[in-house]
């Protein structure tokens, strides 16, 4: 089992990575807790597999488990879904000592941290992710959020977890789409922050296509290690965590516009990235050899590059609602090269439609 930490001062926390550490769930959670009320949600498929193994871990720990269960899918994470959870923590008589776990991929993890963040004013919650996409991203860095008709995640917090469980065995049960799509969000770190890790990207494309086990926990490790770098510098997104937002302006506006259902969140943000490459080559922080690299490896690892069917015009229409805007400017991450970035808010309409059409041309 691998350990790494995110370093924030008295709101640090251990990140657990390894293979069957569910079982060790309850000795895991007791290192941090005193409560005896431990509140656990989950939606259905992930507990059917992995709920009765992580609530026996904790209750032989000595805990009282209470599990909320919630539907499946990005168009349930809304604050309606959100109040029937709270409704369930108020029905099970949970107190500001209590304690929430998140079992899940991403759209469990930060609607039941969104509820954490905000029952009596914040209780203390530990994400266990069960996707690829949420172990590298979603369940470390403390935002949590729901999303509202008119944009994605704009109801939300800081509230960092107390601890975050990674069992990479979880892989083996997601199936191949959800497993590649999560792969969007591993290659953006090596694209904006580590030219080595991209490398290792590269080289072990194959192994982690086939989720070979060792590969993978590094890949895991290693995405988390950058993240949590990241987070520890600049917590609430005041400069540089601006950078983990390499293609999601792009993406999150290709998934309102496929309704949430037609493109997964890693395959839109891989979309979205090769669009900012686009305006990066357009800028000269790009060469088309680097152009040509992102792709391959996009290539290699199963991720898709056709969107021809959104309109870029309704792309960039939607853009314009993202959390990025300020001052009426849309700032946009782009790559500086590979293993770095610039951020800009110097690029006019006709260019980012420009560089979607060329995204989409693959």
């Amino acid at each position: 089992m691998g350990q790494l930490n995110v370093e924030l001062g008295e709101r640090s926390y251990p990140i657990f990575i390894g293979a069957e550490i569910l079982d060790k769930a309850g000795n895991l959670v007791e290192k941090i807790t005193r409560t005896s009320k431990i509140f656990l949600v989950s939606n259905p498929t992930v507990y059917n597999l992995y709920g009765a193994k992580t609530v026996e871990s904790i209750e032989k720990a000595g805990f009282s488990v209470t599990v909320a269960l919630m539907p499946d899918g990005e168009t349930y994470k809304n604050i309606a879904e959100a109040m029937k959870i709270f409704d369930k923590a108020v029905d099970a008589q949970l107190e500001r000592g209590s304690m929430l776990v998140a079992l899940g991929g991403g759209v469990t993890g930060d609607l039941a941290g969104f509820v954490a963040s905000i029952y009596q004013r914040g209780i203390d919650f530990i994400q266990i992710p069960t996707t690829l996409l949420a172990q590298v991203d979603s369940s470390v860095g403390g935002k949590v959020a729901v999303n509202h008709s008119q944009g994605k995640n704009l109801i939300g917090a800081f509230h960092q977890p107390r601890m975050v469980i990674i069992d990479t065995r979880t892989l083996h049960t997601l199936d191949d789409r959800n497993y590649i799509a999560g792969l969007g969000e591993v290659v953006k770190y090596g694209i904006i922050y580590d030219k080595d890790f991209f490398a290792f990207l590269e080289k072990n494309a194959d192994k982690i296509r086939q989720k070979e086990e060792e590969c993978i926990a590094n890949l895991i490790y290693h995405a988390c290690r950058i993240k949590g770098d990241i987070v520890a510098r600049d917590e609430k997104e005041s400069g540089l965590r601006a950078v983990l937002n390499l293609g999601h302006t792009f993406g999150h506006s290709i998934e309102k516009l496929g309704e949430y259902h037609t493109y997964r969140h890693g395959e839109a943000v891989a979309m979205g990235t090769m669009a900012a490459a686009y305006l990066a080559l357009e800028k000269g922080l790009m060469d088309e050899q680097e152009i040509v690299r992102i792709r391959s490896l996009y290539g290699k690892l199963g991720l898709p590059m056709k969107f021809a069917r959104l309109d870029p015009a309704d792309i960039y229409a939607g853009m314009l609602n993202d959390k990025k805007v300020k001052n009426n400017k849309l700032y946009l991450v782009l790559p500086h090269g590979i293993g770095n970035y610039f951020i800009t808010a110097e690029i006019n309409e006709n260019q980012i439609i420009k560089a979607i059409e060329k995204a989409q041309e693959g």
